[in-house]
Formats: structure tokens, sequence, C-alpha cells
């Protein structure tokens, strides 16, 4: 296994490996699927990322933990928010690093992890970066049928102060992964009850393993509005045929969605990256 970290020579930025130099750097694959309407951040606005990392692991090279890659994705969006799945934290297919940790640091960001279940002697879960402060760190396990033989899945959420000295709540979560939707209707109507009994205004993002046209994704319409209405597909990067990452928002009257994008950055996970401007 191939572990790639960043490496800061006189303030540039490049990439190693145990065995050489990574060709992957933040002036090539990731800078390139920058979209053309991004809109730079500003005082009323949010740039909100949701990405499932697939522990580092580019499909392409199976052997091999490539977290420049990721940190390159995230940084040519210059998002400030994000919400993260797939994250390995000590675990022996990823090697002795926090992940979460590492990404955020070399992004200048504020992290929090939340543990989803233990992993190949280490932890897994999911994580949230913000440019913005944050508090209130909390991990809500989500309910799984216990006959189904289920993953045990999160929602991860924290308290964003914004620049305005107002608050959001947002979250990261991943839902089930087995094709009957038992586990996900029942995680999905835990998210709603878990939205209902907060004051904040809320953002919640990740990857929830539905399709639009879902009654997963319908109960979340319930009471969240996406920032997509025809969504483009984030699964398989080489031929995306399926939307299933989403970045959604309550109360609708507090937020306007300026944009969407889907990001062309096929070579550092196995989902594609979703990016969404919200004015508010």
């Amino acid at each position: 296994m191939k572990y790639i970290y960043l490496l800061l020579i006189f303030g540039a930025v490049g990439t190693a490996t145990l065995t050489g130099f990574s060709k992957f750097s933040c002036s090539n694959e990731a800078t390139s699927a920058m979209t053309d309407d991004s809109v730079p951040a500003q005082d009323r606005h949010l740039r909100v990322m949701a990405y499932n990392i697939h522990h580092a692991n580019p499909p392409s090279r199976p052997d091999s933990i490539d977290i420049p890659a990721i940190v390159c994705t995230i940084r040519a969006q210059n998002p400030d928010l994000v919400a993260l799945q797939e994250i390995d934290v000590n675990t022996e297919r990823s090697g002795p690093a926090n992940q979460a940790e590492i990404i955020a640091n070399s992004l200048g960001m504020n992290v929090f992890f939340g543990k989803s279940i233990d992993f190949g002697g280490g932890d897994y879960g999911v994580a949230i970066l913000s440019k913005f402060p944050i508090s209130e760190g909390t991990v809500h396990r989500l309910p799984t049928e216990s006959s189904s033989n289920g993953e045990n899945r999160i929602l991860a959420t924290v308290r964003v102060s914004l620049s305005d000295d107002r608050s959001v709540r947002f979250g990261s979560t991943h839902l089930d992964s087995q094709k009957e939707d038992t586990n996900r209707l029942l995680q999905i109507k835990e998210i709603r009850r878990i939205a209902s009994e907060d004051d904040l205004p809320m953002i919640i993002a990740g990857d929830f393993n539905a399709p639009p046209d879902s009654e997963v994704i319908n109960i979340l319409d319930q009471d969240f509005k996406r920032t997509c209405d025809t969504c483009e597909p984030t699964i398989p990067v080489d031929h995306p045929e399926k939307a299933i990452d989403f970045i959604a928002f309550k109360p609708e009257k507090l937020f306007k969605v300026v944009n969407h994008n889907v990001i062309d950055e096929t070579y550092a996970s196995d989902h594609l990256p979703i990016v969404a401007v919200l004015e508010h």
C-alpha cells in the first residue's frame, strides 16, 4: 500500500509516496475541475460541498491512499462548508493517519469527525470541515433493522457560527448501502426527527445511497429543499448514471440556491463531488 501525504517545501505544495513523488498536484487534475460559473465566497453566500472520498483511495490505483488528491479537489472549489464521507482514522488499509485532520489542516479549516464503526484497527465515519468556527459537535446514531446485518450509520452535526453573528446547523451523513431501502427509510425518518427538534436553520449533505425518485429522498423532501431539482449523476465517476449525493436545507425561506454543480473530478474518489452556493 502506498500512502501519499502533503509535502511542504518553501511554501509550495507537492506530494510524496513511500516510493517517490505523485504525479497528482493541485495545478493539474483537481484545479481543472473548477467550474466556470463558480461564485466567489461573499458575506451572504455559502459554498457547500459534499464529497464521499472513498477513504482517499483512487479507483484507478487500488493499492494507494492519495490524500493530496482529495485536498486539491476540495481546495479547487474553495468551499465554506464540507461534508465528507468514508473517512478512515488509523486503519490498516489507510495507514496510521487521521484523514479528517490531515485534510482539514491542509486546507486551514476547522474539523469534526463522527465515528460510525470500528474498522481495521481504527475508526471509520464521516467528517465536517468549516471555514467558520464550529461547536456542539454531535454524533447522532441512526437506526438499523437488527435482522438486516446493516452497517451502523450516523448523522454528524455541528453548530456553525457565521460571520454575520448568525448560526446554522450543518450535518454530514452516509446512509445504508444495502439494496433494499429498509434501513435507509429508518435512517431518513430519524434525520427528519432530529431536524424537527432543532431551532437552528439546517443544512445537511452527504451520500444518501438513494436516487431522487426514491421513497427515501421523497421523505427528505418533505422537510428539506435540495439544491438540485434535476440532479446530475454522481456515480460511477467514469460514466455517471445515478445521483445519490445531495445537499439540502431548511427552512426553504431562509436560503436561495444560486447554483449547484457536479464537479468533474474522476481520479481522487469513486464519487463525483457536488458543490452548491446558497444565499442566506
